[in-house]
């Protein structure tokens, strides 16, 4: 199949340094794309399925789309971006059996579009390892999304860092709950296939499918961001299953899991990995690796081990925490807050027609993450905010992930996410925003202040909580 999708590119004039975009849920048209794509030369834009049309407008014109494949359930959104860009792409329609809605918007079906393929194409490696491979849009702080652009030698050699990581074999059974257009995949989409392990795609998290999916084919591995995790944990017990077949390995990566996550999977059957990296670094570029005195700690202080970002992976070059002014190392104390810095080939290219961002990103030799961390006395990392999220209140630095981790230890919060809010006399104090257990007994404002004052230094706490869905 990727021979002939990448045949069939070929035939329609696509070739080296075009893009050839995709917005797709977990199918399997979506790894032939990951596959069929680079064989032509051509850089694969794996569109994110939440994004809105002006979102995705912008990037099909910001990226030069030769060639667009568009999933049938996701023609909505499409067609308004497709009509408000100014890129004309070949649009392909991919109608995913397991869908009985949605618009063709495009000149061809996938499948027929694969049989003008040859399966036979006669493919060639890259004449370059630093050839452009993919172009992952991330949002900016302001303004339009970067366009990350990575190469060939950086996914291969994040790809094999992801085998050795995570202990993918022969044997592995992999569970798609991970969007494939999330860094592609972290790389996943290649790294699994490089041992020869078994993708099982899921359109759709959904713990009344995932779970049932696990049991049914004994599911080793999967990877997903905290907001998985909870899915997992609240889902209803009716729902929930127990595994036959052993502890499913589980990476995590985005904003740190509170401990509270961490417990309940373990509890489940599940053993959490915890991950950390950005688009910029073609997903993971730290994990946080077990060690072997760990197994004698209480469960909660096993639990505060595995919560830390840790150590770079063996493909990741270097790794710092420094100050960001100074660039020089701050003290392995577990106190002093620095930015991580990251340098290797596992680093992307530059932002696409940025120069200015892709500068003020390298600043001073490395790639400035924007990411707020300390570094403990083991040489692990333990992320304490985004530059951006840090609240300063009377002049002392708050952390929203500190605060977050108090609230998720309530016994009636599911969800919890804390911000800045506007204080007339300190500035700035933390505002949470929280979601309840289902049938969790009622709490006001004033209950859940109490709780943290209990657990955390007052000008930390809330100052006001808003209840509803996150």
């Amino acid at each position: 199949r990727a021979r002939r999708l990448a045949s069939a590119l070929t035939r329609r004039g696509i070739g080296k340094g075009d893009t050839v975009s995709i917005m797709a849920a977990n199918i399997p048209a979506m790894l032939d794309a990951h596959y069929g794509v680079p064989m032509t030369g051509a850089v694969l834009n794996a569109l994110n399925t939440r994004l809105d049309a002006a979102a995705i407008a912008f990037i099909l014109e910001h990226g030069e789309s030769k060639l667009l494949l568009t999933d049938r359930g996701l023609s909505g959104v499409m067609k308004e971006a497709i009509a408000r860009s100014k890129a004309r792409p070949i649009v392909i329609d991919i109608d995913d059996p397991a869908l009985t809605e949605g618009d063709f918007l495009g000149e061809m079906e996938y499948e027929d579009f694969l049989k003008t393929g040859d399966p036979d194409f006669d493919w060639a490696y890259p004449a370059d390892e630093w050839d452009s491979l993919s172009l992952n849009y991330t949002s900016g702080t302001t303004g339009n999304p970067k366009g990350v652009v990575t190469n060939h030698r950086g996914a291969y050699l994040n790809a094999i860092g992801g085998v050795l990581s995570f202990g993918y074999h022969p044997n592995t059974i992999y569970l798609w709950t991970l969007p494939m257009f999330h860094c592609n995949g972290w790389t996943h989409t290649w790294a699994l296939s490089v041992v020869a392990a078994t993708h099982v795609c899921l359109r759709q998290v959904d713990p009344a499918q995932i779970f049932p999916l696990i049991e049914r084919h004994k599911v080793t591995h999967m990877s997903g961001a905290p907001i998985v995790l909870n899915m997992l944990i609240h889902a209803p017990d009716e729902v929930k299953r127990t595994f036959s077949h052993g502890p499913v390995d589980i990476a995590t990566g985005g904003a740190a899991p509170p401990s509270a996550v961490i417990a309940g999977m373990q509890r489940m059957g599940f053993r959490v990995k915890h991950l950390y990296g950005l688009t910029e670094t073609y997903g993971p570029s730290t994990e946080c690796v077990w060690q072997d005195d760990w197994d004698d700690l209480p469960f909660e202080r096993q639990v505060e081990k595995v919560a830390r970002q840790g150590v770079n992976v063996v493909t990741m070059h270097e790794q710092r925490v420094v100050n960001p002014d100074t660039m020089e190392d701050v003290p392995a104390d577990a106190a002093t807050i620095g930015e991580i810095v990251l340098r290797g080939n596992t680093v992307m290219k530059g932002y696409l027609k940025n120069t200015a961002a892709t500068d003020e990103a390298f600043r001073g030799g490395y790639f400035h993450t924007g990411d707020l961390a300390v570094m403990h006395p083991d040489g692990y990392v333990e992320i304490k905010d985004r530059a951006k999220d840090i609240i300063i209140s009377g002049g002392e630095n708050i952390s929203s992930l500190e605060v977050e981790e108090v609230l998720y230890r309530h016994p009636q919060i599911m969800e919890a996410a804390v911000v800045a809010m506007p204080h007339e006399k300190w500035g700035e104090t933390p505002c949470a925003f929280v979601t309840l257990k289902p049938n969790a007994t009622p709490l006001s404002e004033a209950e859940i202040i109490a709780y943290c004052s209990k657990a955390m230094a007052h000008y930390k706490c809330p100052t006001r909580v808003v209840f509803g869905t996150l």
